[in-house]
């Protein structure tokens, strides 16, 4: 119902800026409209490097060696079919995570990186580069995770991503993007990212402006954030009595290949004189070794992370990171935390089997529906999804701590600190022997009468 869709063709264009007549009179296209509408013989004759990349590397690593070959697709097209394209690429080859929604009969298949999260980075990568700069945006995928690289640092400072206000570098391609609803202009793209990713229970995104270089460099991981996986890896290091914010540290830098002063002030919420504490008694534990000088310093992992110190050999020094704060429900990850010495002890084939057979047993007491809401839990399935579940399970009946565990194929501890604490804490579910919390036999059943 837009006025402007009655408009002549020339002057919808024109109000666009996407023509303007020349010395002849005669209506030509500028640079922007080349970009939100021109052909690709077009744009490979006017920009033929104005294009995007999307390359599949092998393993964690940029691979420098020529011999090692990676899968590369190039796309070149007008904006609207290029954002549509690219992220069409991006989705058929990311991991998919399945579940089973209350009440449905066939499963979903999810990306595992919400595709919200895919959207805006694609369009800020596209909307935000520099068009000047003669190099494509790359969509590089890794095994563990998604990288974008575009043209053009940020022109906003890093400290202030994510805050409301917009600062478009092409303000004409902007505004189409806004009008179309591609695009809100309004600053909120960073902080839609980082809330999806903390909601789906992922390693926050890792947002990098270089301006020496002239680039910005998106990283969105696959991984899990501080699940169970992570607790068991991060009690090798239960001698070193790590603070939670070190705990953090350390996952983020095992899997970003690299930390720096920005990202442990941005990740923990503390000032630079603290985090330059934390990060030296890293380096002197031998978890991490110290690289350039200055405002330049920056950190990699050691042999004794568990991990290639070079993981990500194509980063550049300067790394910034800005997360929304992390879990609010993670439990301490200090000396005091029974969740980080249990699991490291290696599980028998006969203990296994053990487990599957009592979980067996009580998968056979339930309803069939809930049977298969459990069924489709996954190792790495989103926390609400698992938050469902197990509070769909103490609907149905009341149940002990390691009769959770047992039933969602995850640690006791990490059960009760993950999931039980929050919904006590709720008032979604209440103890069967409140007297004494203690108990040995203490379970947990949900309030009858309580609305999430």
């Amino acid at each position: 119902d837009a006025e402007e869709l009655r408009w002549p063709d020339e002057e919808l264009l024109q109000s666009l800026g996407a023509i303007r007549r020349n010395q002849k009179g005669e209506w030509k296209p500028t640079v922007a409209g080349l970009i939100l509408f021109g052909k690709p013989s077009a744009l490979r004759r006017c920009f033929p490097m104005t294009r995007v990349d999307y390359i599949r590397v092998p393993g964690r690593d940029w691979v420098p060696d020529p011999d090692r070959r990676f899968d590369t697709v190039e796309l070149r097209d007008s904006l609207f079919r290029l954002i549509r394209r690219a992220q069409a690429a991006v989705l058929d080859d990311l991991p998919k995570s399945f579940g089973l929604d209350e009440g449905a009969l066939q499963r979903q298949d999810k990306p595992v990186i919400p595709l919200r999260v895919i959207r805006e980075a694609l369009v800020n990568a596209l909307m935000h580069r520099s068009y000047r700069s003669h190099s494509p945006v790359q969509i590089i995928r890794y095994a563990n995770r998604l990288e974008i690289r575009n043209p053009g640092f940020s022109l906003k400072s890093p400290e202030h991503l994510g805050e409301p206000g917009s600062q478009p570098r092409n303000p004409k391609i902007a505004a189409v993007l806004h009008e179309t609803r591609f695009a809100e202009t309004k600053g909120s793209g960073i902080r839609v990212m980082r809330e999806s990713m903390e909601q789906a229970g992922l390693t926050p995104p890792l947002f990098e402006s270089d301006r020496g270089a002239d680039q910005f460099v998106a990283r969105y991981f696959f991984h899990h954030f501080l699940g169970e996986d992570d607790i068991v890896w991060l009690a090798q290091f239960r001698d070193l009595h790590l603070t939670d914010e070190e705990a953090k540290a350390l996952i983020v830098v095992r899997e970003a290949g690299a930390i720096d002063n920005a990202t442990y002030r941005e990740l923990n919420k503390v000032d630079a004189l603290a985090a330059s504490g934390a990060l030296r008694r890293l380096r002197d534990a031998g978890l991490l070794a110290q690289k350039g000088r200055g405002s330049a310093t920056y950190y990699v992992p050691t042999d004794r992370l568990g991990t290639s110190g070079e993981r990500l050999s194509s980063n550049p020094p300067a790394l910034s990171a800005h997360p929304e704060a992390l879990s609010r429900e993670l439990g301490d990850l200090s000396r005091e935390s029974p969740g980080l010495s249990r699991e490291s002890e290696t599980i028998t084939s006969e203990q296994e089997s053990a487990r599957q057979e009592a979980r067996r047993v009580l998968l056979a007491a339930l309803p069939g529906e809930l049977a298969a809401r459990l069924g489709a839990l996954g190792r790495r399935s989103p926390p609400d999804d698992v938050r469902a579940v197990a509070l769909g399970l103490l609907r149905h009946q009341a149940w002990r701590l390691e009769e959770l565990g047992t039933l969602l194929q995850r640690n006791p501890e990490y059960i009760r600190q993950k999931y039980v604490q929050p919904l006590l804490q709720a008032g979604l579910i209440t103890m069967t022997h409140p007297e004494e919390p203690n108990d040995p036999q203490q379970a947990y059943r949900a309030v009858s009468d309580a609305k999430e």
